[in-house]
């Protein structure tokens, strides 16, 4: 089974970067699509960026466009997340989430997403 760990959250100013990483534990991110989520308070949860499995395919939410980089790194089963101009509005637990697909599959939705990890704090102070 898939278990998902995050780290590199943390607490930065405004115009800052951040790089949020996924590991895998007890398994690979072989033909998985990839997706980082992140649920700001008393919001719902939003999916900020996915990728493919091959890493041929991205996807980023309009807010995060130009701002944030998805990649894998399949040698060291990892998925990063790099965050860059960082707003106060991008505060928020950011989770990591994988489930099986196609090399081409990107899945939008948290319904799609079998494995979750626990989730890292990202604050961004004004």
């Amino acid at each position: 089974q898939v278990q998902l760990v995050e780290s590199g959250g943390g607490l930065v100013q405004t115009g800052g970067s951040l790089r949020l990483s996924c590991a895998t534990s007890g398994g690979t991110f072989t033909n998985y699509c990839v997706g980082w989520f992140r649920q700001a308070l008393g919001k719902e949860r939003e999916l900020v960026a996915a990728i493919t499995y091959n890493g041929g395919r991205t996807y980023y939410a309009d807010s995060v466009k130009g701002r944030f980089t998805v990649s894998r790194d399949t040698g060291k089963n990892t998925v990063y997340l790099q965050m860059n101009s960082l707003k106060p509005e991008d505060t928020a637990v950011y989770s990591c989430a994988a489930t099986p697909a196609p090399y081409y599959q990107i899945f939008r939705s948290t319904r799609d997403y079998n494995y979750w990890g626990q989730g890292t704090q990202v604050t961004v102070s004004s």
